[in-house]
């Protein structure tokens, strides 16, 4: 329960970031971190710390220490992407899914590079539970724009966009995609 709460508070401490002027999706590596409810974040790394030292290791607790890491850090540059990998391995142990490889895949490709990434995003890309997965595609098409594989991006965007339902989403995917360059 400590850790549901602390990883409650580490999400809502970025409520008012997660949306521009206009009310448009920002990702988290393009969030105002000065617009992070600080309040929330020390009272969640608290609970988060107070959860892991009870031996009693969960899934919302090893979520929240990934929030944790996510707001330890003043720019998205200094995310301790090394931390967030280790993380994932032991939430895969204690929750195997298909969706936390993804996430994993996502943090090994910061840590170690977009290649690195996509070599093991394609293979859960195979998986049944993520071939309609809308946010696999997106996490791909990401990967391809940062390694220069604009075609690629630009079919995984377009993937994204056809599996996506809600309009904030789908504006989000599209504007990804008109943002790559032109080959």
């Amino acid at each position: 329960v400590i850790g549901l709460l602390a990883l409650l508070l580490l999400q809502e401490s970025r409520r008012l970031a997660r949306e521009a002027a206009d009310g448009e999706f920002v990702s988290l590596e393009l969030q105002n971190r000065s617009r992070w409810d600080r309040a929330h974040i020390a009272e969640g790394q608290a609970l988060a710390e107070q959860a892991l030292r009870s031996g009693r290791i969960g899934p919302y607790t090893l979520q929240a220490a990934l929030a944790a890491v996510h707001a330890e850090a003043e720019c998205w540059e200094d995310t301790d992407w090394t931390q967030i990998v280790g993380l994932y391995d032991v939430l895969l142990r204690v929750e195997p899914s298909p969706v936390i490889e993804l996430n994993r895949a996502v943090a090994v490709a910061m840590r170690d590079g977009p290649v690195a990434g996509l070599a093991l995003i394609d293979a859960l890309m195979r998986l049944p539970a993520l071939t309609q997965y809308a946010p696999g595609y997106a996490a791909r098409a990401d990967l391809c724009r940062r390694a220069g594989r604009y075609e690629e991006a630009r079919t995984a965007y377009r993937q994204a966009l056809a599996l996506s339902e809600q309009g904030p989403t789908q504006r989000y995917f599209q504007l990804q995609l008109d943002q790559l360059p032109a080959t």
